[in-house]
């Protein structure tokens, strides 16, 4: 097949896969996203059942990931530093990025120092929003919040409800099943770095 009749017939199966998420989902993929199987991607990668991740999805080293688990697109999964453990029935939102290193001190050492490492974990039913951050060695309890274009520097207790950059405490979450709800902590209440 020469490159142009290849070029002609990738064009169309973008055009027809397009539509077809338009007319289902009402939604328009990059072609990668649309075309593979999230499901599947989550198994060859060994991740428990009922997971999905995204093709622009990025995943190093060792990344353990539980059940029914959604991982969206642009996910950066960067266990090479030290391992990565993500909880069941948690959502990583779109653009979210978990580093288990940091070559900071390599680089203002001129080489000198070793890259920072350390593992990275996120509980059981715990909701990281977009554009979140989280560096080595944190771990995220259960039933936690994150919210979006946070920085994660440090331990989330269970059951809270962090924001900001770096975060703080600005709720808590309570109740279980179909009776759970985020409270929110007063301003004066709310705990800093």
């Amino acid at each position: 097949m020469e490159t142009e009749e290849l070029s002609q017939r990738l064009r169309a199966l973008r055009r027809v896969t397009d539509e077809e998420l338009r007319t289902q989902w009402d939604r328009s993929l990059p072609f990668a996203d649309a075309l593979f199987d999230r499901w599947e991607r989550a198994r060859s990668l060994g991740f428990a059942d009922g997971v999905s991740i995204y093709d622009s999805a990025c995943v190093f080293g060792e990344v353990e990931v539980g059940q029914s688990t959604w991982i969206g697109p642009y996910v950066i999964l960067d266990g090479s530093g030290g391992g990565i453990r993500i909880g069941a029935h948690c959502s990583i939102s779109s653009g979210v990025h978990l580093f288990t290193h940091d070559t900071v001190e390599w680089a203002l050492s001129g080489g000198l120092r070793p890259r920072r490492t350390g593992r990275v974990s996120v509980g059981d039913c715990t909701y990281i929003g977009s554009q979140t951050v989280v560096i080595a060695d944190v771990r995220i309890g259960d039933h936690c919040v994150v919210g979006a274009n946070s920085f994660v520097n440090r331990d989330v207790e269970p059951r809270s409800v962090v924001a900001g950059s770096p975060i703080r405490v600005v709720g808590r979450v309570e109740g279980s099943g179909n009776d759970v709800r985020i409270v929110h902590c007063s301003p004066k209440d709310r705990m800093g770095p």
